[in-house]
């Protein structure tokens, strides 16, 4: 007796399993001796389909249960589309290589324990499994096809020694399930159909503790369940759930991640994730709407607060960019905009308004005064950012007015809420003139602050007059061999050395 072909299962990651061929041992021949049936042999013999009728018992006493068994011989078909007979080699081949070409491969995000169909040589090919069906030919497993009375086609050559029986079926069992896809190794999840077995299945990859087998089962069940059951089960299932929220994001499923969190009743994530499709909207009035709808979504109270700002912001810079694109003033020919004003920050906004509008009346959408009561900006934040937009634009006097105030007896001070080494530093990286940052840098208050901040910028006049201050005669004739002589920053440290009214330190 020849060695016997039995059949191995391998599945892609999109749950379509191939069966492949291997030769058994010869310590099987035993068992095909003493068997009823005969072993299959390429022989032509005139009684094809006594041979096929064999083949289907041997298909069901290994992979059927009792009461699915079925003896009718109308339902084995002899023949399949090309006109050749079922039990054919030729057939066998060419249908296997078409399900090879044709079966989609649906690729599992983050799953590398997910084995590729790397194995293609000749195997067994169900017609079945290339019938039109309700269900995706990824979540129809061979059990399946086997029990679909309407379609059964057993090829000859199916029948297995019982004693490997024991292996095939060992697929039903979770653990060795799992234990196959964090090996590597062939699996198939289709043969979990009953929702006992699925939510079993999903039990046992949370207890494994690997995030892509937990991954592989939930797909399954995605594409298994309906989104119904699946939502049920996941709310008691808190690690699995957040598994599978996270899938569905990385994804980009957001309608559905929308629904699982509606069903869980987290309606302020929900709210959120619809607030997020903005971002896919590229027209602007388009978006505007969409925000105006978001409003009467269940936010909490500062994320409602949020999504009316960012509807009333875009709402003003529609307006301000129509109106801006058809200018005429000065500031716009002298300094063109590099770009449009629309979905730009509110710091952004109210920059580009303290730069080409200030000075305009509070009434008016693009006055800054507008922007900073409309979106309750603070007053350091206003300070900092008209500051950097007007010294950007050399207007000195504005940024002297930002800091003037008057007493109570009518006098001028100047204060800032930012503090004036701020003010400095902004106003040198905007060129400044030394005489500007000397007036400036004089109202730090804190001697050794000013000091270090003179010396960066070379104010010659504040870095003398803090060593004057501090009396340290020696920093001072330091400092002067730095100078060139003959200035006036020279000639200043010298009459300094040489007045005698000056108690020095050191």
């Amino acid at each position: 007796m020849g060695d016997v072909l039995q059949p191995t299962v391998w599945c892609n990651p999109g749950f379509l399993c191939i069966i492949q061929m291997t030769r058994a041992k010869h310590e099987d021949d035993e068992y095909w001796n003493s068997s009823k049936f005969k072993a299959f042999t390429f022989d032509d013999e005139d009684d094809k389909f006594s041979r096929l009728k064999e083949s289907k018992q041997a298909v069901n006493s290994i992979l059927v249960d009792d009461d699915d068994d079925d003896d009718d011989e109308d339902n084995v078909e002899r023949v399949n589309w090309s006109g050749e007979p079922v039990g054919s080699i030729s057939w066998s081949v060419k249908e296997t290589a078409s399900s090879i070409r044709s079966g989609s491969e649906q690729s599992i995000p983050k799953i590398d324990t997910t084995p590729s169909l790397s194995k293609q040589g000749s195997g067994y090919s169900l017609s079945s499994l290339f019938k039109a069906k309700s269900k995706p030919v990824g979540f129809q497993s061979f059990s399946e096809s086997f029990r679909d009375t309407s379609a059964r086609t057993y090829a000859p050559e199916l029948r297995r020694p019982k004693s490997d029986g024991n292996d095939f079926v060992s697929d039903l069992n979770p653990e060795e399930t799992l234990r196959r896809m964090l090996k590597g190794q062939s699996y198939s999840l289709g043969k979990f159909r009953s929702l006992q077995d699925k939510l079993l299945l999903l039990d046992e990859a949370v207890a494994v503790y690997d995030g892509n087998v937990i991954t592989a089962v939930l797909i399954y069940l995605k594409k298994s369940l309906s989104k119904e059951i699946l939502f049920r089960e996941l709310m008691a299932r808190d690690v699995a759930l957040r598994h599978y929220i996270h899938y569905l994001k990385e994804m980009g499923e957001q309608k559905l991640l929308v629904e699982l969190l509606k069903a869980l009743g987290r309606t302020e994530d929900m709210a959120l994730m619809q607030y997020k499709e903005h971002l896919n909207i590229k027209d602007e009035g388009r978006r505007r709407d969409f925000l105006k709808n978001c409003l009467s979504l269940p936010f909490s109270q500062d994320d409602a607060t949020h999504v009316q700002d960012h509807y009333t912001l875009l709402e003003r810079q529609i307006i301000i960019e129509a109106s801006d694109k058809k200018a005429q003033e000065d500031i716009f020919k002298k300094f063109p905009r590099k770009a449009s004003i629309l979905n730009m920050p509110i710091i952004t906004t109210l920059y580009y308004s303290c730069f080409y509008h200030y000075g305009e009346s509070e009434g008016t959408y693009s006055s800054p005064a507008n922007i900073r009561k409309t979106f309750r900006i603070s007053e350091k934040q206003y300070v900092l950012t008209a500051l950097g937009a007007r010294a950007k634009l050399k207007s000195w006097f504005d940024v002297d007015s930002l800091f003037n105030t008057k007493n109570w007896l009518g006098y001028t001070k100047k204060r800032s809420p930012i503090g004036f080494h701020k003010v400095v530093d902004v106003l040198q990286k905007n060129n400044a003139p030394v005489q500007v940052l000397q007036d400036y840098m004089n109202l730090i208050d804190d001697p050794e602050l000013k000091l270090s901040m003179a010396l960066k910028y070379k104010c010659h006049d504040t870095v003398i007059n803090t060593y004057r201050d501090l009396k340290d005669r020696q920093q001072l004739t330091e400092y002067k061999e730095k100078l060139e002589r003959d200035s006036v920053e020279y000639r200043k440290i010298q009459e300094l050395l040489n007045n005698g009214q000056i108690r020095w330190k050191n």
